[in-house]
């Protein structure tokens, strides 16, 4: 018998400028409706994708909220949709309740509330060959061609109370590079290649070492960050113009420790757990991250 897989994606609603959701979280009826949009978008992108089961989370998420190690929020839909009565043929399955209440591990968090862009997750499962073919098909079609119905937009729309410039279906990996691009545009690009190891290879190491950016080790599902005082910040080469006097170097320092915090809020808004490691003045920071 062919092992059970899933392939895992995202209904993402680009919201229009100010808007904000009236809800994150729908209830039973309106999640039910949403999800028979979303499996017949995604059965017009390839038509194998209606044999498999469909479930939708029916709730809309901050992409950091999936882009976490080990994709926690996708590993609990394959977890709950397994569990679901009616195995043997395919079907369309929301996950939210008649109050629109979701278990407290996958309510969406309020302190990523703001974003422009909204995603809510969906898992096709069924048997390995199938789903692993419908899953590369769409790698390679739906950053280009994913767009949603006309239909499943409008009931996206309905159901959050808000009004939305886009919904299209991506992949995982195209979520990711949606990010990429969008850090890149934030300034945050050099973090990237650190953010990316710990979602696709959260077993390897990975460093940020871009004197004047500040140190990082990622390793052991944890990043590291040298924290210095302003001595040792010299000494270690991280100034970006050890000629200035006090005052810029001062500001630099500061700029320096605010980039620090940046990067760190960004790392644990991802799920990875992040520790500053007091590098003293005449150590070798890179030495002190690897202890």
């Amino acid at each position: 018998m062919d092992p059970v897989t899933s392939c895992h994606g995202v209904l993402a609603l680009e919201l229009k400028p100010g808007a904000v959701p009236a809800r994150l979280v729908l209830a039973q009826e309106a999640a039910e409706n949403l999800a028979m949009g979303v499996a017949r978008d995604l059965a017009r992108f390839d038509g194998g994708a209606a044999d498999l089961d469909l479930a939708l989370l029916a709730a809309a998420y901050d992409p950091v909220e999936l882009l976490r190690p080990g994709w926690p929020l996708h590993r609990e839909l394959d977890r709950l949709v397994a569990q679901a009565p009616g195995a043997g043929l395919p079907r369309v399955i929301a996950f939210a309740d008649r109050e629109g209440r979701l278990p407290g591990q996958l309510l969406p968090h309020a302190e990523f509330g703001g974003g422009a862009l909204r995603v809510l997750p969906w898992v096709l499962r069924g048997p390995r060959t199938q789903a692993a073919r419908v899953a590369g098909h769409f790698e390679s079609v739906l950053l280009d061609t994913g767009m949603a119905e006309a239909g499943t937009a409008l009931a996206a729309q309905d159901a959050f109370g808000v009004a939305i410039e886009h919904a299209r279906h991506l992949t995982l990996h195209d979520l990711a590079a949606m990010m990429a691009m969008q850090y890149e545009h934030a300034g945050l690009g050099s973090a990237w290649p650190v953010l990316e190891t710990a979602l696709m290879a959260p077993s390897e190491e990975c460093w940020l070492d871009a004197a004047p950016e500040p140190l990082l080790r990622y390793a052991n599902g944890e990043a590291r960050i040298a924290l210095f005082d302003d001595e040792s910040w010299l000494s270690a080469g991280f100034a970006p113009d050890r000629t200035r006097d006090e005052a810029r170097l001062q500001r630099d320092f500061d700029r320096f420790q605010m980039r620090q915090r940046q990067l760190a809020a960004l790392f644990e808004a991802h799920g990875i757990p992040v520790l500053f490691e007091h590098c003293p003045a005449g150590a070798d920071p890179r030495e002190v991250l690897r202890g």
